[in-house]
């Protein structure tokens, strides 16, 4: 048996950790920081560009990217206004080299297109790319009578096919992270709804039978007070009104616990017309977890017989859990079963030894409630529900649930 780790520790544990977003800007950043280095010596150097333009124009468009992420129409234009003015001014030179796209210059402007599409959609990032690859050819046509057109083009066709593959892979890999983000998503809902499926039904379980147990306190109290004039003679007329009010009183609360029960209880489920189980039943199960296979040594002592109905019962479902959590997380493992009672308390101890057949996590599985269960039980009669690993690799449970009646709500007014 196993507990569901702490949703608060694990949420502050994912916290301490860098999230995907941040490292993911931060290689993006690193990523312009680099171009950016090439780009400026490479367009001083080869190009013959001034120093001051070459380092405006490269980082306008180094940093492009990392404006993309929050603000994608700043970035199209700034990527635009580097594409046309990085290829100016042309020194003689230059021609010798690729023009009018460099290399470092290429690889920027495809970073760009490439996290417009995946952060923004097809559109923006189509946009981007059209408005580039334009710019750089109107300069092509406009410089036609100082640099060679024909390279230009070349240059121009070849950093077209290069950008626009790009383009096309970062649209893929954009829909695909949307669609796995759509998938995580709908497994999270599901998991949280089956999980608030599995803790209303329980809940809903406890209340009934709680209610069940009270209805039938109040069922004797109507009994008693009806039959009071006859079991005992010679009662006197204001005490006959006050038991036949008694009685009135009992019955229209048991209207109403019907009611309540009515509520409580799914469409598809019916009323339970068997007795609630208790500890006078504990035997029989552990007779039927073994003739399952299960091998129990079980340790039960005599327990006083005015134990509180809602009590009897919470013990029931305590130990039936305990003992199925034992045999489900570690099969084939020796287990203690123990209940014994004072005269304040009743306690309960289950123990299964390690288990080497017992299954591996998966985190595909969902995990149970019952613990969750167990506790919520003991909490209202008053006990308390505690489970620990032990030393040798065990797992124990243990219960405390009070023998005596829970007091009164000190609240005004009562109990609502």
């Amino acid at each position: 048996m196993r507990d569901t780790s702490s949703l608060v520790t694990s949420g502050s544990r994912m916290r301490r950790r860098p999230s995907t977003e941040a490292i993911a800007f931060g290689a993006l950043a690193l990523a312009a920081v680099a171009l950016f280095s090439v780009l400026v010596p490479v367009h001083s150097a080869l190009y013959l560009q001034p120093a001051p333009l070459a380092f405006l124009f490269g980082a306008m468009l180094c940093s492009a990217p990392l404006l993309a992420v929050r603000f994608p129409r700043w970035s199209i234009a700034m990527s635009t206004v580097a594409a046309v003015a990085l290829p100016l001014p042309v020194g003689e030179p230059a021609t010798t080299w690729p023009w009018p796209w460099s290399v470092p210059a290429m690889l920027a402007f495809i970073l760009v297109v490439g996290v417009l599409a995946i952060l923004h959609g097809w559109r923006v990032a189509l946009v981007a790319w059209l408005l580039g690859i334009g710019g750089t050819l109107a300069v092509v046509i406009a410089l036609a009578a100082r640099v060679p057109v024909v390279a230009g083009i070349v240059n121009l066709v070849i950093v077209t096919s290069v950008s626009g593959a790009a383009l096309l892979v970062a649209v893929l890999a954009a829909s695909r992270l949307r669609v796995g983000a759509e998938l995580t998503r709908e497994r999270e809902l599901t998991a949280l709804e089956q999980s608030r499926r599995v803790l209303v039904e329980e809940r809903t379980r406890i209340a009934r039978e709680l209610h069940d147990v009270v209805a039938h306190g109040m069922s004797l109290i109507q009994v008693q007070a009806s039959t009071a004039r006859y079991r005992v003679p010679g009662l006197p007329g204001e005490a006959v009104q006050e038991f036949d009010e008694i009685a009135r009183t009992a019955r229209e609360g048991l209207t109403e616990m019907r009611r309540l029960l009515g509520v409580l209880r799914t469409e598809d489920q019916q009323a339970d017309l068997a007795p609630q189980q208790g500890l006078r039943d504990i035997p029989d199960l552990v007779q039927a977890l073994r003739r399952a296979g299960a091998e129990i040594e079980a340790a039960l002592t005599p327990v006083p017989e005015s134990v509180p109905g809602a009590v009897d019962i919470a013990a029931f479902r305590i130990v039936q859990e305990a003992l199925s959590n034992a045999v489900r997380h570690a099969p084939q493992a020796p287990i203690e079963l123990t209940v014994e009672a004072d005269a304040a308390t009743l306690r309960l101890r289950v123990r299964n030894a390690p288990s080497s057949e017992a299954p591996s996590p998966d985190a595909s599985t969902p995990r149970g409630h019952g613990l969750l269960g167990m506790r919520e039980r003991a909490t209202l009669v008053g006990g308390t529900v505690s489970a620990s690993a032990d030393a040798d690799g065990g797992w124990t449970v243990r219960a405390a649930l009070p023998l005596a009646p829970l007091p009164p709500d000190p609240t005004p007014g009562g109990a609502a």
